[in-house]
């Protein structure tokens, strides 16, 4: 199994220099990871060092909330498309979803599927707020939009991915959606657990660590 192809190389923290972004990106180079998964800010530079080496950079929009505007999420996913992002991966609004404003989430989703077009839009469902049935229900919400994933988590909530939750994601999505797993994985073993679980995908920091075993 080529682990790195699964993986989305990931920096997020808010002290993130354009030194440590252009070091992100050398390791992708390196290890052939499926992506870069970095701010809004660090976009442009990531494309421009990536020119036409097949690593795709991807944006995070709505981070790490999801509680914008969806004219200020739109925005932002205009802009890292423009500026060389070919993964976008959103926030749901959590606090929407949370009272059953399930149009308003849907609409959310769809407007940034339009305008991600061909390219891939997940959708950051935060499972760490969830129960199973509202975890049923973000996929099945996030499908309908016609998003290209889902995804367990920003890595900045109170847990991450875990087995159970990724595996009842695969389950209600089957194949038509694909399923991204972030947040707390950080060794070889728990990369393979929630690939066993059905992830296609995931985000990590500790990419190297996994790689290398």
């Amino acid at each position: 199994m080529n682990l790195a192809s699964y993986i989305d190389h990931t920096l997020l923290k808010p002290t993130a220099t354009p030194a440590q972004i252009e070091k992100l990106c050398q390791e992708a180079m390196q290890y052939k990871f499926a992506s870069v998964c970095v701010n809004s800010y660090n976009v442009k530079l990531c494309a421009k060092i990536f020119g036409s080496q097949g690593i795709a950079v991807c944006s995070v929009v709505g981070f790490p909330l999801g509680a914008n505007t969806i004219s200020t999420k739109a925005f932002e996913t205009e802009t890292v498309i423009t500026d060389g992002a070919t993964e976008v991966d959103m926030v749901m609004n959590i606090g929407a979803f949370k009272a059953a404003n399930y149009k308003y989430v849907h609409d959310d989703i769809k407007i940034l599927k339009d305008i991600c077009g061909q390219y891939i839009l997940k959708v950051i469902i935060e499972t760490a707020y969830l129960n199973d049935d509202e975890i049923i229900k973000a996929c099945q919400i996030s499908r309908d939009a016609g998003a290209d994933f889902v995804k367990t988590s920003t890595g900045f909530a109170s847990a991450g991915a875990n087995f159970e939750h990724v595996a009842l994601m695969k389950k209600t999505v089957g194949d038509t959606m694909k399923i991204k797993a972030a947040g707390g994985i950080k060794t070889k073993a728990d990369a393979l657990t929630m690939i066993e679980a059905g992830a296609n995908r995931l985000g990590t920091s500790s990419s190297i660590i996994i790689v290398e075993g």
